[in-house]
Formats: C-alpha cells, structure tokens, sequence
C-alpha cells in the first residue's frame, strides 16, 4: 500500500473532535463519557434525600439550614469506552485500487486517534475470510496507537471477506462498552446483517462506513469491455463477464447501487445503528466533521 495518510499533520488536525458515544453505556471508570450513573467525578448532577450508609461528606448543609432535612449531592459519573473496529482486507477494497486501501486504513486511524485521544480503549481487528485477526490486542495510549500505525501502513488487502462468519466468530466483540465500527465497501456475498444484528444483540453502538472509490460510484466504462473480478480464483471464474457497456446498463447501475446503499442505511436504522457511505476522493477530515456529525456520531 504505496499511498498513506498516516503522518502527524493528519493526526494533529483531529485533535479537536471526539466520538460521541450514549450516555448508557457502561465501561471503565477512569474515562471521559458521561453517563446516566451517579459517580465521584466534581461535575454536579442532582440532589436527593440522605440515607442510611450514605456519606455523610457528600451532605449539602446550606439545603439542611433551610428545609433542615439532609440532602446529598449527586455527582456524574465517567466512563472509559471500548472502541471497536472492524477493517475489511478483501482484494476489492484495495487489491487493484491503493487509494482505495489506503483512504480506508485512514478512516480506521482517525478514528482509532480520536478513540485514544480520548482516553477510550481501541482495538483494531482485521477481516480476512472468515477471521477477524486482532494483531494489536487492546490499545491505551498514544505510544501504542502509533506503533499500530506503523505496521497497518503496510497492510495487504486480497482475497474474500465474510463479514458475518468474522464478527460473530470473534473472540471478544464487548458487551454494552462502546462503539463498533464496520469499515467496508459491502461488496461482498457474506451476510452482513447477521453481523449487524449480533451486535445490536450485543449492545454496541454500530456505524457501518462505506468506503468507495469515484470509479464504483460512477462508471466511467464504454463500449466492450472484461470485467475481471478482484476477488475471483481464477480466470474463467463466473465472476469475471464481458459486457457491452451502454447507457441503459450505466443507469441500471447506478440505481442498483443507490437501492444497495438505501437497503443497508434501512436496516441499520432499523437496528438503531448508523451508516454513512464516502468516495475515497473525499478528504478524510471533510467525512468526519460532515457525515459523522450528521449521523451523532461525531462531536
């Protein structure tokens, strides 16, 4: 993967954005998300009636000299988050489009950087068949962050994906901790939506981005031409067609793909998830300030 995004001007320019994650998630202590549960953090939330076994430190005494009833202080609670995501390697998503590969990694960097940046935990897992390799393990801090970095500049995408088979195979996908993202151009004959439900089954806060390049969303291609798919075994695989390329059959595609991407944005809100589709000649910065401050996933 020639082409990279990943250098500290790019980096440095997300410093100012967060993952807004709900508020009734659980996770760690020790983080930056508010939650609904009372805790020891100074930012003030309630009063209530004192009870027997509260703190007695934590009682107002200037609402006892008026009501002379004790009341304790409530306080908001921090949580540390779990980042998840999930990065498609299969060979069309990068095999014979490096820009294509590469925007995608740094997707999963920027939003790996604002995860850490934040205090979140982060991991990283790798789609390959039907295995979603986790070379990393949990990520904490910057230092490991970049070390990541460092070897997912030189990631192979090739073969197939099953995003299903991957997902609900995998080790650890958390519980009720935080967000999962899916990184995917959804080219891909898996069921998807297994996946999405699994998730949703697991309580994890879902986004579905879609990665694709100008090229897929809007054919260029006229006349005969061979279609050779980048995911097929061998050449006489069915998957590869020749076509004659006509107007009709670029119009047919590109409503087959508008109700692909309607189908996947239904579901997923269906599901409570979210979903956002980009063309890799989009700057990176542009999507998550635009599509994911849209979608309440950014703030």
């Amino acid at each position: 993967m020639a082409v990279s995004y990943l250098n500290d001007a790019f980096f440095s320019r997300l410093e100012t954005l967060a993952l807004n994650l709900r508020t009734d998630l659980s996770g760690y202590f020790g983080g930056k998300h508010l939650v609904r549960t009372y805790g020891q953090t100074v930012e003030f939330s309630d009063f209530r009636e004192y009870m027997l076994g509260d703190d007695i430190r934590r009682i107002d005494w200037n609402l006892y000299s008026r009501f002379e009833k004790y009341f304790i202080k409530l306080f908001t609670d921090e949580r540390q988050m779990h980042v998840r995501i999930f990065l498609d390697c299969s060979a069309s998503m990068g095999k014979v489009n490096p820009n294509k590969a590469a925007y995608s990694v740094g997707v999963a960097a920027a939003l790996g950087f604002l995860a850490v940046h934040n205090m979140d935990r982060l991991t990283f897992n790798l789609i390959k068949g039907a295995v979603a390799d986790d070379p990393f393990g949990t990520i904490v801090g910057k230092n490991s962050f970049y070390r990541a970095m460092n070897e997912l500049n030189g990631l192979e995408f090739s073969g197939e994906s099953d995003i299903a088979a991957a997902i609900t195979n995998c080790r650890d996908v958390g519980s009720n901790d935080g967000l999962t993202v899916i990184i995917s151009d959804f080219f891909t004959e898996s069921d998807w939506k297994k996946a999405v439900d699994y998730l949703c089954f697991k309580k994890r806060q879902l986004l579905l981005v879609q990665t694709l390049a100008p090229e897929e969303i809007d054919p260029v291609y006229d006349g005969r031409i061979s279609l050779i798919d980048a995911e097929a075994a061998a050449v006489d695989d069915p998957k590869n067609m020749k076509l004659l390329i006509t107007r009709g059959l670029q119009n047919a595609y590109s409503q087959a793909l508008e109700d692909y991407q309607a189908e996947i944005r239904e579901y997923c809100h269906s599901r409570n998830a979210e979903f956002i589709s980009v063309a890799t000649n989009k700057a990176i910065e542009k999507v998550l300030f635009g599509e994911l401050l849209k979608v309440g996933i950014m703030e």
